[in-house]
């Protein structure tokens, strides 16, 4: 039995858990910090140094984080979260931390959906209006129904489906497809 699979840069094991995905993202942000501080080592400073962190050490950190971050562990968001301080620190100045980033990430592709007619699930979210309308208009608000952790895991059963069906070396000869209650089977 396969205990762990690299897909697209995501690191999916068989216990359905995230955990082999951040120890991935924490080594690679580690590396990535490294050089963050040799550059600052260097005299490198501002605007510069930010512009690296988005671009080298963020866009690895955070890869995919609408797929896995309300879905890892407290242990394992801790460990993202300090990684996100000492780039903080090597930085001067605070960062966002993964949930923060993760909720926004998420609300932006949520709002993406909504507004894109040909996506197939805009008229499933638009039913769901209700449940979130509110929470895109005033995203701090806790007292919401909207379930974060479903939404992902349906993103992400999403993406799987469309890269197999778009892959025919991964599944030769399957195409795969999904479908909820109010919409017939999609491909």
């Amino acid at each position: 039995m396969v205990e762990s699979y690299k897909y697209l840069g995501v690191h999916l094991n068989n216990n359905l858990d995230w955990s082999h995905n951040t120890d991935a993202l924490v080594k690679k942000g580690n590396s990535r910090l490294f050089l963050l501080r040799r550059l600052r080592s260097f005299g490198v400073q501002g605007p510069l140094l930010r512009t690296f962190y988005d671009s080298v050490v963020g866009s690895a950190i955070f890869y995919r984080i609408v797929c896995w971050f309300s879905s890892i562990t407290d242990r394992d968001r801790k460990r993202m979260d300090r990684l996100v301080r000492r780039a903080s620190s090597v930085l001067g100045c605070p960062q966002d931390s993964v949930e923060v980033v993760g909720n926004g990430r998420m609300m932006a592709k949520l709002s993406s959906m909504l507004n894109n007619t040909s996506h197939p699930l805009q008229d499933t979210l638009t039913a769901l209006g209700s449940s979130f309308n509110e929470r895109l208009l005033h995203p701090r608000c806790v007292k919401e129904s909207f379930d974060h952790s479903a939404f992902r895991w349906m993103m992400t059963m999403v993406f799987v489906v469309k890269e197999i069906n778009n892959n025919s070396s991964l599944l030769p000869g399957v195409k795969l497809g999904y479908r909820n209650a109010a919409m017939p089977l999609l491909p």
